[in-house]
């Protein structure tokens, strides 16, 4: 990932916190086909390994799990907030007219090594906490245990459990840092009437460089 210096975030609790925030992952890997891509919800364990791990389950009828060798290298790409800029939106426009449209975005790259994990303990413990994070702010959240044990047995069957050990996190949070304070909050007031409050908070977190 091509990765300016004042875009890059080093900081891996923020990139915790996007993986958590966005838990679907587009994982890549390479098959005896080529280059292949998954979209999963992951769960990021952060107290497993340096750098923590991320865990998922697959149908057993996709073929990802037997076609990639066991702790064979894979990058998991997670997105945040994420728009198209207008140079109108910055005063600065109005005295030079030197500005162009851009695209900002919020981007993790998780690097690990892939662990297949054929386990119903697992599974179930993964389904259980993958439920529990997501079903948080609902009114009634729903446990597995709402479902009957037979009908969930017969479930647990066809899936099964991955986890990608992570070995690299790079964190790309392209918000314009690089232009004046004033054209950043142009930037910020075009995105939230636009109805675009995500990426416009997200801008104001980052701050700028000036």
């Amino acid at each position: 990932m091509y990765l300016p210096s004042q875009f890059a975030v080093p900081d891996a609790a923020l990139l915790h916190r996007l993986i958590q925030q966005h838990a679907l992952g587009m994982l890549t890997y390479r098959s005896g086909d080529g280059l292949e891509a998954e979209h999963l919800p992951f769960l990021l364990d952060t107290g497993q390994g340096p750098q923590g791990t991320l865990l998922a389950h697959v149908a057993r009828a996709n073929p990802v799990w037997r076609q990639v060798p066991e702790g064979a290298e894979v990058l998991v790409v997670f997105r945040g907030a994420q728009g198209y800029i207008s140079p109108s939106w910055y005063p600065g426009k109005q005295q030079t007219h030197r500005y162009v449209p851009t695209w900002n975005y919020e981007a993790v790259h998780a690097h690990g090594t892939l662990h297949v994990r054929d386990d119903e303990k697992f599974v179930r413990a993964v389904v259980a906490r993958l439920t529990r994070q997501h079903e948080a702010t609902q009114p009634a959240p729903w446990k597995m245990a709402d479902a009957p044990a037979d009908y969930l047995a017969t479930l647990m069957q066809h899936i099964v459990g991955i986890e990608v050990r992570l070995t690299r996190l790079q964190g790309k949070f392209k918000l314009n840092q690089h232009h004046q304070p004033a054209d950043r909050e142009g930037a910020i007031q075009g995105l939230q009437a636009s109805g675009q409050a995500a990426l416009a908070k997200a801008m104001r977190e980052a701050g700028g460089t000036g």
